[in-house]
């Protein structure tokens, strides 16, 4: 059986963002870029699966710059056999639709059988790009996974949901995304992160898939950028309760904008 594995190149949480000059963009120098970590516990899960017996073979799968196959690297280094880079001209522009067409159609001859990603990426957090896959290939898949059994070519999963879970059943292929807790992601050793530098990572621009950025364009446009406010504010409102409601509300309408 062969799994692939959607990892995404995002900023490491604890670095220091700043506005670009255009204020419609965030300065990448400087920054750190790292797996994002839901999908480690994605990638641990695969590896697991693999030692386990459960599959022959295990390959990592992103969309972005080539700066992308660093964190493939990470990735190949805890266990993966190869990997996949969509990339090229518009890639890092697309929206969760454009990746997720994107990454489909280099999965579509790949033949994985489990597809397994984090439950979102700590950029965005958008939390749809797996789904999308899955629906583009016309898997079954489910979300929020917090245990899975393979047996042949059914999963049972655990589904997270708010106050409890789902078990569900599903066929093979079948799309996963990991939560958190499901496993503790292992650290890569020196051996093998000198045995990653040299497996295979295969570069495929939207063209090769038969796509275009432009055909893949979202279409929504950024007008501002602005980093959020740091200091709390403290503010006692005085008065009795009709006074102090309507002054609170004023605030949030007028200065906050939050109404």
């Amino acid at each position: 059986m062969k799994i692939a594995v959607l990892v995404k190149r995002v900023p490491d949480t604890a670095s220091v963002f700043q506005i670009d000059g255009d204020q419609k963009s965030v300065k990448t120098d400087g920054l750190k870029f790292v797996m994002s970590p839901y999908d480690e516990h994605a990638m641990e899960l695969a590896i697991q699966l693999k030692e386990a017996g459960k599959a022959d073979e295990v390959i990592v799968v992103s969309a972005g710059p080539d700066g992308a196959k660093d964190v493939m690297r990470t990735a190949l280094a805890m266990g993966a056999d190869s990997g996949l880079l969509v990339t090229g001209d518009g890639v890092e522009s697309l929206s969760s639709r454009g990746v997720a067409q994107a990454l489909a159609a280099a999965l579509k001859d790949f033949g994985a059988e489990l597809i397994l990603a984090g439950k979102q990426a700590v950029d965005d957090d958008a939390s749809q790009v797996a789904e999308r896959v899955a629906e583009l290939l016309e898997y079954a898949h489910a979300s929020v996974v917090t245990r899975f059994e393979l047996e042949g070519t059914t999963a049972t999963v655990d589904r997270e949901i708010e106050g409890g879970q789902y078990t569900l059943e599903l066929p093979l292929p079948a799309v996963c995304t990991i939560q958190k807790g499901i496993n503790t992601p292992r650290y890569p050793t020196l051996p093998n992160i000198m045995k990653a530098k040299k497996k295979p990572i295969a570069d495929k621009n939207l063209a090769d898939l038969g796509l275009s950025g432009d055909a893949l364009n979202s279409g929504i446009a950024v007008e501002n950028l602005s980093l959020p406010r740091q200091d709390r504010l403290n503010k006692i409102i005085e008065g009795d309760n009709e006074v102090r409601v309507k002054e609170l509300v004023r605030m949030l309408k007028e200065d906050e904008k939050a109404l």
